[in-house]
């Protein structure tokens, strides 16, 4: 990777802000692949529910592949983990936040259709029972240590009131 490449790739992830629908935040999404030829990937993010009232993200989708699911990790009854696609969705609690991180849930993405590389930015649309449709630019981060993303949520300050971030966007009618 060239030295400009992976300065921009840095760039790209130092600086994901969140992205906002009617009282949904997202903030500090990423995705990976195991490697760049992987046939599927996950994206991981915090997602916040500022309104008085509970939502639920339904459904995830992307060109990115043939097809894009909510899946979690669960135990079956011998103790090993499996993955399993989530048809309803995860609830958002009112004034809380569900976060979609590694080993727990998240958004799959299954048969790839390019490989994904360090810095590369994957669009996905989230689907909200109540807040919609929201539109989230995705940078692929590969050098992500599974833990930090809880220690970061801590640490993590909104965009200024009126600056919605540039790389988050509504969808086109």
């Amino acid at each position: 990777m060239s030295l400009l490449k992976s300065l921009l790739a840095a760039t790209a992830v130092a600086f994901a802000l969140p992205a906002f629908a009617e009282g949904i935040t997202v903030h500090d999404p990423y995705a990976r692949v195991s490697t760049a030829m992987s046939k599927s990937g996950a994206a991981f993010m915090q997602i916040e529910n500022t309104g008085a009232v509970d939502d639920r993200l339904i459904a995830a989708s992307s060109d990115i592949a043939d097809r894009v699911e909510l899946h979690t990790h669960k135990a079956d009854d011998k103790g090993v983990m499996q993955m399993l696609h989530v048809p309803e969705g995860f609830v958002i609690p009112a004034g809380g936040n569900h976060a979609l991180q590694r080993g727990g849930d998240h958004v799959m993405f299954l048969g790839l259709r390019q490989g994904l590389s360090h810095g590369d930015v994957v669009t996905v649309t989230l689907t909200f029972e109540q807040a919609g449709e929201l539109v989230v630019d995705i940078p692929v981060d590969l050098q992500r240590d599974g833990a930090a993303m809880g220690q970061q949520m801590q640490h993590m300050h909104g965009a200024p009131a009126g600056m919605p971030p540039k790389h988050m966007h509504a969808p086109s009618n």
